[in-house]
């Protein structure tokens, strides 16, 4: 009989997996079902996902583990809704704390038998509610006497037993009068300095990643000290927060009219950013000096700081958990309950994202003739087995194809089967898309998608990159060929391709290669500004007839706006 194991992850990014004898079977992010950005809280439409995707029912499960923020009891009503499980539901029922998730989601997903493993983010559990507190340092802070969230956690991963080796905390002080800028929880947080500085130009603390975007657009002149890194901590220094952001934005006009001034803002916190993290991963290896570490949180999803640690050279493999935010609690939960909880050895790594259900010939037909039946828009569908090759034609004669193919990515990026692909050789394309299809902001750009053994011919450092979160520095012969992925500061935030992972994506750009002499493709997840990934056919199609796609290829149908 199988062993089905449910992790389900009730913070904000809220999302539930299933693991089937120690393989990931599948796993969803409730903004995918819901259609609202970063939803959390209960799980109701993520566990009914999974366990029909997987075919069973909740008395099939074998081990429920669970990860919430700031509680840790099953019974309480604080998930903001209705749970799909019932309070004395027969299957035992394991909550972890949340840095602990984090850690067992990098660790049990890593290509590495053992290794460090680094967790940091913006706030975790609550001292008290700390899973993870045997063994390892933790400062002397006065965790009687106030609410101390984690805020960056350093473990070892022997292939069995995740071992804490230190623990840092910070105070939670959600009403500080002393600061212009508040942090969402903790008081001294890497992860939430970033979102509230995101939170300062765009009015949304959510935008962590525009704010990387935005960077290489300011220069640095001068301004102090973000963070006090000394003793082995990280700390915000407030006396620059209170002196330097005296201006936020109000709306999008404020921040167009003011740009070289959030940019400048954002490449001050960028650069601060990426120095506390590389203090912390330098006083950390000096615990458990190991050539290998995983890494998750989210702060792990900066690619550019990501960047940075592998070109130190202090880590000769780093891994970076692909669903590293809170999207990945899910796993990490899945996973202690396979090894720690069951005792089962750690699986070999499948490492392939793409974890949603698939559609069906019949359901995408059904999609297409509901929409046409209920719309007088006009379009053309072709069904061929020849759409790889069409498409392929398509992108070579500059046109901008939505890209829908088998189970949905888990986790923030676009990597081949939610996607928005286009030439990247076109010097308009970067605008179209961003005005046109998305509606954002013109300054974001675009990632490469290229395959592995390609990826030294364009990019000086050539490093593997499968899930999106590692930039890589342009060759110069390319820049110009490729600049609608190319960002300001010469660098892309790069996308490696095989075909063991995403069979049709890698043949489409070996298509393409084969008919402009170019290996790469302009990426971008399909979607508009505001809008989660599309999950299902019918919102694909909704979403192309929204902006300024020319076709939409579902599975091995072409839809087009005009016979093409």
């Amino acid at each position: 009989m199988s062993t089905y194991i449910l992790g389900t992850g009730l913070s904000h990014d809220g999302s539930t997996c299933i693991l089937k004898d120690g393989h990931l079977l599948t796993a969803i992010e409730k903004e995918r079902l819901t259609r609202i950005k970063h939803d959390g809280g209960n799980d109701y439409h993520t566990v009914k996902y999974c366990l029909e995707a997987a075919g069973i029912q909740a008395q099939d499960l074998t081990l429920i583990v669970q990860a919430a923020n700031f509680e840790i009891d099953i019974q309480t009503d604080r998930y903001h809704g209705k749970r799909y499980f019932p309070a004395d539901i027969e299957v035992p029922v394991i909550t972890i704390s949340h840095h602990l998730a984090h850690a067992w989601s990098a660790a049990a997903t890593s290509p590495f038998a053992n290794c460090n493993v680094m967790v940091i983010d913006g706030a975790g559990s609550p001292y008290q509610q700390c899973k993870d507190l045997d063994g390892g340092f933790i400062p002397d802070y006065p965790f009687d006497k106030g609410m101390f969230c984690e805020k960056d956690s350093f473990y070892y991963f022997d292939g069995k037993k995740l071992t804490p080796l230190y623990k840092d905390f910070s105070e939670v002080r959600l009403f500080d009068s002393s600061s212009t800028l508040k942090l969402p929880t903790n008081y001294h947080s890497i992860g939430g300095l970033y979102s509230m500085a995101s939170f300062y130009c765009f009015r949304n603390m959510d935008d962590a990643g525009k704010l990387m975007g935005l960077a290489p657009y300011g220069k640095l002149d001068g301004k102090p000290p973000l963070f006090k890194s000394e003793n082995g901590r990280v700390e915000v220094n407030y006396d620059s927060i209170n002196t330097w952001f005296t201006q936020p934005s109000r709306n999008y006009e404020q921040f167009k009219s003011n740009f070289s001034y959030y940019a400048d803002i954002a490449r001050w916190v960028q650069d601060e950013a990426e120095k506390a993290i590389a203090y912390l991963f330098t006083e950390r290896l000096k615990i458990n000096p190991h050539p290998s570490l995983a890494y998750a949180g989210g702060v792990a999803l900066n690619a550019v700081a990501n960047h940075k640690l592998l070109q130190a050279g202090n880590i000769q493999q780093l891994y970076m958990q692909p669903a590293a935010g809170d999207n990945g609690l899910a796993i990490g939960c899945a996973y202690y309950g396979w090894i720690e909880v069951l005792g089962n050895s750690k699986p070999q790594p499948a490492g392939c994202p793409f974890l949603g259900q698939s559609s069906s010939r019949q359901e995408i037909e059904k999609a297409i003739g509901d929409f046409g039946a209920a719309n007088q828009l006009p379009f053309h569908v072709t069904e061929t087995a020849d759409y790889i090759n069409e498409t392929a034609e398509l992108l070579a004669a500059g046109k901008v194809v939505g890209w829908f193919q088998g189970g949905a990515e888990f986790g923030p990026r676009a990597l081949g089967h939610r996607s928005i692909l286009a030439h990247p050789g076109l010097a308009e394309v970067r605008d179209h898309i961003n005005s046109n299809i998305k509606f954002r902001e013109d300054f974001r750009p675009f990632a490469p998608a290229v395959k592995k053994e390609d990826v030294h011919e364009y990019f000086c450092f050539g490093w593997d990159s499968p899930y999106m979160i590692l930039v890589d520095h342009v060759k110069p012969e390319w820049k110009d060929r490729i600049s609608g992925v190319v960002h300001q500061d010469g660098t892309c935030r790069v996308q490696t391709v095989t075909p063991e992972w995403n069979a049709e994506f890698y043949q489409l750009i070996s298509c393409f290669k084969q008919k402009t002499g170019v290996g790469i493709l302009l990426n971008t997840s399909l979607n508009k500004k505001g809008m989660p990934i599309v999950e299902t056919p019918e919102q694909a199609i909704d979403l192309f007839f929204s902006g300024a796609m020319d076709a939409l290829v579902l599975e091995n149908f072409i839809l087009c706006k005009s016979k093409t």
